[in-house]
């Protein structure tokens, strides 16, 4: 189940990051653009630490 979940998370993060560097192209907000990217990097901070192996 969390392997799921963990892909979703990483997919999710992608799609966010992808999405803003195409909306900073294209000349789109750039608060949104940059607050996509923050989101994006979150959301792939918890992916790493939820996949930390517990000594």
């Amino acid at each position: 189940m969390s392997d799921t979940v963990l892909s979703i998370l990483v997919l999710g993060a992608v799609a966010l990051a992808g999405g803003a560097i195409v909306l900073l192209r294209r000349g789109g907000p750039r608060k949104q653009a940059v607050m996509m990217l923050v989101m994006a990097a979150l959301m792939a901070a918890n992916v790493a630490i939820w996949t930390v192996p517990l000594s």
